[in-house]
């Protein structure tokens, strides 16, 4: 028996072996366990806040270098498929997070340890959750989440990227909103006449659903296009 315990402990990825482990277990708790076990502790959304945050700056800092010939634009689009909700929850399956989690019965018999937004939420608190435990060092985090990064296949980051963010943000409205497409609107123009910057919008039956800078309109409005689809948990 203790054998086969320590076993399992040799399998645990290392993004899973902390030193404080109420954080981890914080982490690994959503809500509805915390509703269903009342006094057992807070639930993981802040983590979740913070580990968004340290995803999005490793995946930016990780695209960076690895393609020094790629535009603003082509790295935002990127960056999304690389940090999106589909690829995090493959994250999680990857480091072992799915059965780990701890989630109230009914969200268990829907189907909570397969959901990929419940499995890519958690992901990004563990991450939060490791950055506190390695006293916000994010060297220690890099080690463990770039190879996770470089197991993702160039063709998927490519082929979700290479989707223009203003055709499919287009096709989201006329799924759910509207048939009329999406109206851009450039709301300010500033920089020095050698090096404009612009600012546009992205306006759906009068609603403003993203915002986006770019050096020129075009760039502007696809910006805006992927804040949008961010936003909306489409990116």
């Amino acid at each position: 028996m203790y054998l086969y315990i320590g076993q399992i402990l040799n399998q645990m990825h290392e993004l899973l072996n902390f030193r404080n482990e109420k954080l981890l277990r914080h982490a690994l708790t959503h809500r509805s366990y915390v509703h269903e076990n009342p006094g057992t502790g807070e639930h993981n959304e802040r983590l979740e806040f913070l580990g968004d945050a340290i995803l999005n700056f490793l995946s930016g800092q990780y695209l960076f270098h690895r393609f020094p010939d790629k535009s603003e634009d082509e790295l935002t689009r990127r960056r999304s498929a690389l940090v999106d909700e589909k690829q995090l929850a493959k994250f999680a399956l990857e480091v072992g997070i799915d059965f780990r989690m701890r989630l109230g019965k009914g969200t268990i018999r829907e189907g909570g340890f397969y959901n990929e937004n419940l499995l890519s939420s958690t992901f990004e608190a563990v991450v939060g959750a490791y950055y506190l435990d390695n006293d916000c060092d994010t060297k220690a985090l890099k080690k463990i989440i770039e190879p996770l990064f470089d197991s993702v296949p160039k063709s998927v980051v490519t082929s979700r990227s290479d989707v223009d963010s203003k055709n499919r943000f287009q096709k989201w409205v006329q799924q759910n909103v509207s048939k009329n497409p999406p109206n851009y609107v450039t709301v300010d123009e500033s920089g020095l006449p050698h090096a404009p910057m612009f600012l546009a919008k992205v306006v759906v039956e009068g609603k403003v659903y993203g915002k986006g800078r770019g050096k020129n309109k075009k760039e502007a409005e696809k910006a805006a296009a992927e804040d949008a689809l961010i936003k909306l948990g489409e990116s």
